[in-house]
């Protein structure tokens, strides 16, 4: 079972991650002023994972394969680790649907 873990950064701004089951990150969030707005982006990659279309798959400078989760208004509300190849990023995007509708919210930023 998947899960979003909520933290703080260095510089005092909330992030998330989602992980899989095995513990993996697969989707790591930009960052957000406050933790409201942090769980509206958690909510919001619930609600957009399941569109295919909100996942842009793209390819890094050394050619390594990773992909961004997009809102409804073209925000990208999170991104992948790089990828050794299309079919592993192609796994991490299967991951994340799976995952990120049911995935529990653990909130460690405090």
């Amino acid at each position: 079972m998947g899960k979003f873990e909520i933290k703080k950064d260095k510089s005092g701004q909330f992030r998330f991650n989602l992980k899989a089951g095995n513990g993996q990150v697969i989707l790591s969030s930009e960052a957000y002023t406050t933790k409201s707005a942090c769980e509206n982006g958690i909510e919001s990659v619930r609600k957009n994972s399941q569109d295919d279309g909100k996942f842009e798959r793209k390819t890094a400078k050394d050619g390594s394969p990773y992909f961004n989760l997009k809102a409804t208004n073209g925000q990208v509300i999170g991104a992948s680790e790089m990828y050794s190849s299309t079919s592993a990023m192609e796994n991490g995007v299967a991951s994340v649907k799976k995952n990120a509708p049911d995935a529990s919210v653990d909130d460690i930023s405090s």
